[in-house]
């Protein structure tokens, strides 16, 4: 008995070690096949016709710079593709070995097909079937010609934008119509930038050749090159409901024309007149004094800080010119948009480090925009990134931006860094603020079925202690730290922003402080209905809260840091 089950054993193991063999044959054998294939493929690829020959699409496709539109209208029973000859099938032939080789004829085609879309994505698309694609992408705006841009000079300075995902020409001709721009300029596939000035520099057509990211088949623009279209003029009622703000009445400044570059006197003159007037000379203020009309920006001379009554701008309480009325024009304020990574490697290892819903991502845009540098992340946020925040592509240690976006704690994760500034804000807002995000992303707004679910307590139950461990950690592990409050740096942004920028080493104008806060929202206001006096939280969830608020305050007050604000104490 023993020996027939040892000889069962050993037959076991031998039929084992064959089919492993046999496995292991087929899939060389199969691999073999393959390459081979694939060799025909692209010696059949480039044997035959360049990849803007005619080939069989769908009606939608064309127009996409591979089709001959012409073919589509009058169909030929014939398809000449490389040097093969395909006959259409006829309905008698179907289960004939000529219907099976004309089959196969029509996958080497499709292969054939997929390997010119491949090499044309790999490629910077710059074959002449990519030619008749450049611009028919359905589009209200004129094109005007491809031009060169350079990032240190450019010539659209009006507003940029970013959407390294979804750029399209009509979303960026769209973008600078609103803001009242003439031009609209398109580069490396996703950046647009708008302007009234028309670019110099003449470029040839086929330097522009990156794709749109969020349009396959239309150019936006290349490196160092702009495709730029001429905006269609809005009608006028769409002009009026442009984005034009009052910002208040001013004491008006010594010297009105050394003060504003442009000016403009009008008889009659509306508000709608001065801001178009300033909108085309790209400007983001306009000032109103009687009949006359000034355009510029917000300076030392002219901070917008001190505002006045509004009676004193009216006719009777300003007889002798001595206020005025300021509106902010669509135009933005460009003069601290520009950013970039370090040139040299940065010495100091910063952190900004906050909990999550506490507004890391405003002040990284205020960061950015002070000090003219990328700030980075310790995770890598794909929406953001497609926002503009290109350090979040950047590997978080590479020490090539200002300082680091992070939300961890703990002994290890905190001594990485040789300092940080640490953001703190109201519990109650950062729970609300990070609840919203998890659900309806970064500028949206959770449903009030997901307030009303299990998930919210859970949520509470767990995020909260986080918040107070967050901010107990940073205290006892931190080398070097700057304590910022949420509350106060939206109160006082100059102040606050210039304490951070010299914490970062870094010396800034007040012209371009002046313009931070200018821009000081961004793209980073949450949109929808925001529910008034919604109060999600529960008392027991209060008392909760509260005793972590006492813990951090008391904790503050011993490092001989400012405690909490006053609208932390508990409710």
């Amino acid at each position: 008995m023993a020996k027939a089950f040892f000889r069962l054993q050993k037959f076991l193991r031998r039929t084992q070690f064959l089919l492993f063999f046999l496995t292991a044959a087929y899939l060389m054998a199969g691999s073999l096949l393959l390459l081979q294939r694939t060799r025909l493929v692209i010696q059949q690829g480039s044997r035959g016709t360049s990849a803007n020959q005619a080939l069989p699409v769908p009606d939608g496709v064309a127009g996409v710079g591979m089709v001959d539109p012409r073919t589509l209208h009058k169909p030929s029973p014939r398809l000449l593709v490389g040097m093969d000859v395909m006959q259409e099938p006829a309905t008698d032939q179907r289960h004939s070995p000529r219907w099976l080789v004309s089959r196969n004829s029509e996958l080497r085609q499709l292969r054939r097909r997929w390997f010119h879309r491949f090499i044309s994505d790999q490629e910077p698309m710059q074959t002449a079937g990519f030619k008749a694609m450049k611009h028919t992408a359905e589009h209200k705006g004129t094109y005007v010609g491809c031009f060169s841009d350079d990032s240190r000079e450019r010539t659209l300075k009006g507003a940029v934008f970013y959407d390294l995902r979804k750029m399209t020409i009509s979303h960026c001709q769209e973008a600078c119509a609103e803001r009242a721009y003439t031009y609209a300029g398109l580069a490396y596939g996703a950046e647009c930038y708008c302007g009234n000035k028309l670019p110099a520099t003449a470029s040839k057509p086929e330097e522009c050749n990156s794709e749109c990211k969020g349009e396959k088949g239309s150019v936006c623009g290349g490196v160092n090159r702009l495709s730029v279209y001429r905006v269609e003029e809005m009608q006028a009622g769409a002009r009026q409901r442009r984005n034009v703000i009052y910002r208040g009445c001013f004491r008006a400044p010594e010297n009105l024309t050394d003060t504003f570059p442009a000016s403009l006197i009008q008889p009659n003159l509306t508000v709608e007149m001065c801001s178009e007037f300033c909108s085309k000379k790209e400007f983001p203020l306009a000032v109103i004094r009687g009949q006359e009309c000034y355009c510029g920006y917000p300076t030392g001379r002219f901070s917008l800080h001190d505002g006045a009554d509004g009676l004193l701008c009216s006719g009777t309480h300003n007889a002798e010119g001595k206020y005025c009325l300021v509106y902010q024009t669509p135009v933005q304020d460009t003069r601290c948009t520009e950013r970039k990574f370090l040139t040299t490697k940065s010495k100091v290892f910063v952190a900004l480090s906050s909990f999550p819903g506490a507004g890391n991502t405003w002040a990284r845009h205020l960061i950015e925009h002070a000090t003219g540098y990328y700030t980075g992340s310790y995770y890598f946020d794909g929406a953001l990134y497609n926002k503009g925040f290109k350090g979040e592509k950047d590997h978080w240690r590479s020490r090539r931006t200002i300082c680091v976006k992070t939300h961890e704690s703990g002994k290890t994760e905190i001594e990485m860094f040789d300092s940080a500034i640490l953001l703190i804000r109201n519990p109650y807002k950062s729970l609300m603020a990070e609840f919203n995000r998890k659900y309806a992303g970064h500028l949206g707004y959770a449903t009030d079925r997901n307030w009303k679910s299990k998930e919210w307590p859970d949520f509470v139950n767990s995020y909260a202690s986080w918040w107070a461990s967050h901010v107990l950690d940073w205290l006892k592990f931190g080398k070097r730290l700057l304590i910022v409050h949420y509350e106060d740096l939206k109160q006082s942004l100059i102040p606050k922003l210039k304490e951070m920028v010299e914490f970062l080493n870094m010396t800034v104008t007040e012209d371009r402080l002046l313009c931070v806060e200018n821009n000081r929202d961004g793209n980073f206001k949450r949109s929808g209905a925001k529910q008034k006096d919604f109060e999600p939280f529960t008392q027991e969830m209060k008392d909760l809260i509260n005793r972590y608020i006492l813990t951090v305050d008391e904790a503050l007050r011993g490092r001989n840091f400012t405690g909490l604000p006053r609208e932390y104490v508990p409710r």
